[in-house]
This record gives structure tokens, C-alpha cells and sequence, in this order.
């Protein structure tokens, strides 16, 4: 029996699965694991030439849907540690649901287009009973992180592509949340790229619970479910217009029940207007967003589409200001530190603000903040804070804030030999470093 049979439907799938294991033309046979999940694919009526992934949600819906969803929690997390390995390596990171629906897709612009064509996109349906053989739908199926090379896809307008995906449990019940994948070129079939992705998928469960612990987990959609009491600081997701971009590679705004992904640019305009409420003119955000000099022309093609996403209630002109009231998750984060409450702070920051930004009023407001949650963690004795800062992405180079953990941690505590190690590690780099300009850099 060959491949083409098995893909056909025809012939008796499942009494003939043993000769087709020996004499497939895939290279002499293909796993087991592939083989019955082409039985299902085939047993679901999936046409594997004409067939692709079904469009579920439009880009509104699935940004309404993504919000409410607890791995909007940990997406951040998920993007830090393989959405940016996945855009140096020519792939693109998915986040998908229980049911197999994408809700993020990132990658390069290029890697991203090319997954266009084969409707790799938000709002798409990857699980095995409508897109066919993938490594989205087989790792929900199996439970299991799982990879499908190009030619072991059922679909062969797929097969250009191979994949890597893990599902992503909750941690109080088990029950599966959603997955993350990683989808690109033959190099995605490693055992490492295989490791990287169940690795990110434990990271996120272990994020997750956490949350759950401290009562920080929380749902965009509904309001009130922080914890402690910190939701009269917190950004209010009931409000007309909030903003959220720590520890996003975009900022999202919510505004009358729908929210919005906005480009880079936009989301750097928004940042330097929601820190400048008395309303800002064109040249003065030409200043604050873009490194370069740009002629006014420009920001206000930008401000008249941006004003189309958001609607003239929200952003109002001469000058250009947001709505009053507007909420933004970095302005909760500092409210919280001058009110010297640290542990909110630390709850509500999720990483430094859109990180891939250059604008300068990004970059301004990210050092300010990011300086200030540090400073305030190293002038503190709350050691289990700075673990969890030392332990995230952005801080696990800090030697000052290892320093000041070795510090305070009790001496019979099983982290504080962590912490003294990595304080010497990374004084050891720092020495080796070479001088450039006077200054001590890292290697």
C-alpha cells in the first residue's frame, strides 16, 4: 500500500497499515505516530491537495477571543523565550487553543507571508480533523510534544514546511489549555528544536501556576479576579480605553469590548501620547517616535490611520491627545511602586515595554520603569521577589540584583549557593569583557 493510498481514503487503511509502515515512499516508511494520524486525517475527510487549514475567527474576533484566554497571561513569556529565536531563524512561533485555533502568530515579515499561503494564520483551525498531519494537531491529540517533518504532513500543499509543537496544561487541573509551536524549515526536525519547544510549553505551565498561587492570574474580560485587592491600581480592562505593551512584542489596546494588535508604529505613537495627555502636535510626535527626521506628512498619514483603528472618540486631533481616563498597564506598574506596594508592582510588570521598539519615547519610558522596579526590588528584602526577577529573561544577567539576592537570602536556603554562583559567573565575565572607550563591556 503507498503513500498516495493512505492519503486517498482507498483501500483499507487500517488492515494494510503494517505493509504500508515497510513500504511507504516516504523514504522507506514512515513512523507510526504519522501513519495514524494520516488514518485520521483521511478518516475526516481531509482532501490532501486541495485542502488547508479553516479560517475560524476573523482578526477582530480572535484579538476579542486571545484576551480573555488564560494564555494571554504567559504569551509574553512564550514570545521572550522562542517568538524571538523563532524570527532569527526564519520560522514563526504559534500559540494556538485546546481546540487548535491559532490566536498568535509571530515571525519575520517575509517567514509570515509565506505562511499566508497555507492559511498559517491567527484565527486558522491546525487540528488534525481539518487541517490534517501537523505537529499543532498531533500534539493535541497525543498530548505529547510531538514534530512532523515536511513530507510527513497529510496535506501536501503543507509540506513545504516542517513543525515542532507542545501542549500547554493547566496547572491545577492538567487538562490541556492550548500548545505552542514553532514552524519553519527542515532544521525545525531536530531533538533540540523538539527539547526548545517543550521546554517554552513547561516554562509557560510553570508561569501559569505561579500566577494561580499568588492570585495574580487574571482574565482581560473579567474584571476584578487579581487578587490582594490591587485591581484599584491595576489597568482596568472595563475601561473605555486601555493599553498594554509590557513584555509585548506589540502593544494592545482594548476599547468598547473589542481590542486591537497595532502595528509598531502605531504602538509607539500611543505610548508618547498616553504620557503626554495634555495632547501632543504632529512635530512635537515626530520627535518623541520616530530616531530619524521624518516630514510632518508622514505622522499625520499615520495618526489618520490610526485614528481609523481606534475611532476619533479615542484619539482626537489639534492637538493629537487620547481620550481622558485612558488606562496603561506601565503607568499602573509605577502607581503601584509609589505606593510602595512592590509585590503588586512585580505582579503587574510582565517585562520591559515593547522591547523591540527604538522610538525614543519607548525607550525612555522602558529604562525609566525598568529602573525604577529594579531599584525598588534591590533596595528591598524580598528575596522571593528578586528570585522571580533574576529568573526571567530581562533580568537573569543582573549581576547586582544576584549580589543583592546572595545578600538576603538565609544562608540555609538551597538558592543562595544559585545566587552566589551566578553573581561570581557574571563578575568573571564582566572582568574578561574588553575595555572599549574606557568602559568595561560584555563580550
Amino acid at each position: 500500500m503507498t503513500v498516495a493510498t493512505l492519503r486517498s481514503g482507498r483501500g483499507g487503511l487500517a488492515g494494510h497499515r503494517d505493509a504500508f509502515l515497510t513500504s511507504g515512499d516516504a523514504g522507506g516508511g514512515v513512523r507510526s505516530v504519522v501513519a495514524d494520524s494520516w488514518m485520521r486525517s483521511s478518516a475526516s475527510g481531509v482532501d490532501p491537495d486541495r485542502h488547508l487549514a479553516p479560517i475560524r475567527m476573523d482578526r477582530p474576533e480572535v484579538q476579542t477571543y486571545r484576551s480573555a484566554h488564560p494564555l494571554a497571561q504567559v504569551f509574553p513569556l512564550l514570545y521572550d523565550v522562542l517568538g524571538r529565536a523563532a524570527v532569527d531563524c526564519d520560522c514563526v512561533m504559534a500559540v494556538g487553543d485546546a481546540d487548535g485555533t491559532l490566536l498568535w502568530v509571530t515571525g519575520s515579515p517575509t517567514v509570515m507571508r509565506r505562511a499566508e499561503t497555507i492559511h498559517f494564520v491567527e484565527g486558522a483551525g491546525w487540528d488534525e480533523g481539518h487541517a490534517g498531519t501537523n505537529a499543532p494537531g498531533m500534539a493535541l491529540h497525543l498530548d505529547a510534544a510531538t514534530h512532523v517533518r515536511s513530507e510527513e504532513h497529510f496535506n501536501r500543499l503543507v509540506q513545504p514546511w516542517t513543525c515542532a509543537a507542545a501542549p500547554i496544561h493547566d496547572p491545577s487541573t492538567q487538562q490541556i489549555l492550548g500548545l505552542v509551536d514553532i514552524t519553519g524549515g527542515p532544521d525545525v526536525a531536530t531533538p533540540q528544536s523538539l527539547a526548545l519547544v517543550r521546554a517554552a510549553a513547561r516554562m509557560a505551565e510553570s508561569e501559569l501556576a505561579r500566577l494561580q498561587a499568588t492570585g495574580a492570574l487574571w482574565t482581560p474580560a473579567a474584571p476584578g479576579r487579581r487578587g490582594s485587592g490591587d485591581a484599584s491600581l491595576g489597568p482596568d480592562p472595563s475601561a473605555a480605553f486601555a493599553l498594554r505593551g509590557l513584555g509585548q512584542p506589540e502593544l494592545i489596546a482594548a476599547h468598547g469590548g473589542r481590542t486591537h494588535r497595532l502595528s509598531r508604529r502605531h504602538g509607539d505613537i500611543l505610548v508618547a501620547l498616553a504620557d503626554h495627555p495634555d495632547g501632543l502636535t504632529a512635530e512635537q510626535l515626530e520627535v518623541l517616535v520616530y530616531a530619524g527626521q521624518v516630514t510632518s506628512s508622514t505622522m499625520r498619514a499615520e495618526m489618520t490611520r490610526l485614528r481609523s483603528i481606534l475611532g476619533p472618540e479615542v484619539l482626537t486631533s489639534r492637538p493629537y491627545r487620547l481620550i481622558a481616563g485612558a488606562q496603561t498597564d506601565w503607568h499602573a506598574v509605577a502607581a503601584y511602586l509609589a505606593a510602595g506596594r512592590l509585590r503588586a508592582a512585580m505582579q503587574a510588570y510582565r517585562g520591559p515595554l515593547l522591547p523591540m521598539s527604538q522610538s525614543p519615547a519607548v525607550v525612555d519610558q522602558r529604562e525609566i520603569l525598568t529602573g525604577q522596579v529594579r531599584s525598588a526590588l534591590i533596595a528591598s528584602a524580598e528575596a522571593d521577589l528578586m528570585v522571580a526577577w533574576t529568573r526571567s529573561r530581562w533580568g537573569a544577567d543582573d549581576l547586582d540584583m544576584w549580589e543583592r539576592q546572595a545578600e538576603t537570602l538565609p544562608a540555609g536556603s538551597p538558592l543562595r549557593p544559585i545566587a552566589v554562583a551566578e553573581a561570581a559567573r557574571l563578575e568573571r565575565e564582566l572582568v574578561a569583557a574588553p575595555i572599549v572607550l574606557g568602559r568595561q563591556t560584555r563580550a
